[in-house]
């Protein structure tokens, strides 16, 4: 049969224009928004749904309680810009180069040429990487960068949208404008998240606000609510500040409600390093943010999406390592080779166990040495294995942050983390076949070849 062309003329751009409309909603309903959240100095323990008794974080409580929970989630790096780095390449900081957050001072005076160029060859590392949001724009997706960010300009990661302008525009060493989110309010966020529907497009968010980092600058509200609660103002505004970075939590998921997206995005959370807030004055206690103790690596894991994943709590061991190749597949999108992690989307989606037999993790000078030698600010390597947890100690430079790095115990320290989870008691004398088999497991991990064990273990 053949229709009149006056109505080929309506009807065909109409069809066609209706096709691609089913199109566009199905590539987007094929593809799951993503969001990143990152907390900044956090403990693994000060959370609600971590058992805190006096820090109340309910919008965390509440995605946790929905999600596929791990509670022995660890990072490899207890400082920010390097662990940073590793969520967006998938990679170790011994591999991807940047193994602190800034050059040596002693090494070139900062503000020197010398210095400033070493700034720039780190940030340049960046680029020989599929970086997340560069692996999702491969299936169509935009992305936005809020929050802390090193590696120069949002775009330099591959972000299609984001609030840093960076290094070196001022101000651009660790974020300089992304640092607003969550302190001055969500709006960037919700234009975003507008802008990326009417667009018929899905989105990842990079959601990592400077909270409850330093300045710990609570709302009077929130200080008021813990001072009378700890004999300490410098732990009832760090208190303060976890709630208040709980509170922002809750808008992010309320934009997602509102835009009509939450039922089709997956939420992933984790911390980048811990925080031990020390009581006697406005900073972090020992063995927490820079070590390789629990209380610098140790963070809860998680990930939301109620339409797909039953809430389960597990007690496997995971690593920030695992969460973009996990991220990727969830989208469909390419695994980039060599990458360390492991992809979890399967395991998520079945229950099915996690086939691992160690995590492992570096510790490495907030004051890079030498920036093409990461060895030369190498402080420690550690591996996790079942209950065993074994530090080997090096003798990098740790140039202005020798009180954080005492290395007072040069022997390698092995603790059992199911009876001792704050690591109290040195076992390596109790059990040196354990040590001797978790060595040759971080040998055969990271081979180190310049830097020495403070003390030899053999």
């Amino acid at each position: 049969m053949r229709f009149p062309k006056s109505f080929q003329a309506v009807c065909l751009p109409l069809a066609l224009l209706i096709l691609s409309v089913i199109a566009s909603t199905t590539f987007a309903a094929g593809k799951p928004n993503i969001v990143l959240i990152l907390s900044d100095d956090q403990a693994w323990t000060d959370y609600g749904f971590m058992g805190h008794k006096v820090i109340e974080t309910p919008h965390l409580d509440k995605l946790a309680k929905e999600s596929v929970l791990f509670r022995r989630g660890y990072v490899p790096t207890a400082l920010c810009r390097p662990s940073l780095m590793t969520l967006v390449t998938g990679r170790y900081a011994h591999e991807h180069g940047v193994t602190g957050n800034d050059p040596s001072r002693l090494h070139a005076k900062r503000g020197s040429e010398l210095y400033e160029q070493r700034r720039a060859q780190l940030i340049s590392y960046i680029s020989k990487y599929d970086t997340l949001p560069k692996l999702l724009a491969e299936q169509g997706y935009l992305s936005h960068q809020s929050g802390k960010w090193w590696e120069g300009n949002f775009s330099h990661g591959g972000f299609t949208h984001g609030m840093t302008r960076g290094f070196p525009q001022p101000g651009g060493r660790h974020g300089d404008d992304g640092l607003k989110i969550g302190r001055e309010g969500m709006e960037p966020i919700a234009g975003f998240v507008d802008m990326a529907v009417k667009k018929e497009k899905p989105f990842f968010l990079w959601y990592a606000p400077f909270l409850p980092h330093t300045p710990h600058t609570p709302p009077d509200r929130l200080f008021n609510k813990y001072k009378d609660k700890v004999d300490s103002p410098h732990v009832a505004r760090y208190y303060a500040m976890c709630e208040w970075f709980d509170e922002t939590c809750g808008e992010l998921v309320k934009i997602l409600e509102d835009s009509g997206q939450r039922e089709n995005t997956l939420i992933v959370y984790v911390c980048d390093n811990g925080w031990i807030q020390n009581p006697e004055k406005n900073g972090y206690a020992p063995r927490s943010k820079q070590t390789p103790y629990e209380g610098g690596i140790r963070q809860p894991i998680f990930f939301n999406w109620p339409a797909k994943l039953k809430p389960a709590d597990r007690g496997e061991l995971v690593s920030s390592i695992d969460l973009l190749p996990t991220m990727v597949a969830a989208a469909g999108g390419r695994q980039p080779k060599g990458l360390p992690g492991l992809n979890l989307w399967s395991n998520l989606q079945t229950g099915a166990k996690i086939g691992r037999k160690a995590i492992f993790g570096e510790g490495l000078a907030h004051d890079i040495a030498d920036i093409e030698k990461p060895e030369a600010s190498l402080l420690y390597r550690w591996t996790i294995e079942g209950r065993w947890k074994l530090l080997l100690t090096y003798d990098g430079e740790v140039a202005a942050y020798a009180s954080t790095h005492p290395r007072t115990e040069k022997r390698p320290q092995l603790f059992d983390l199911l009876k001792d989870p704050h690591e109290t008691k040195n076992l390596a004398g109790d059990h040196p076949d354990v040590v001797a088999r978790m060595v040759k497991a971080i040998d055969a991990w990271y081979p180190v070849t310049e830097r020495k064990v403070v003390k030899e273990y053999h």
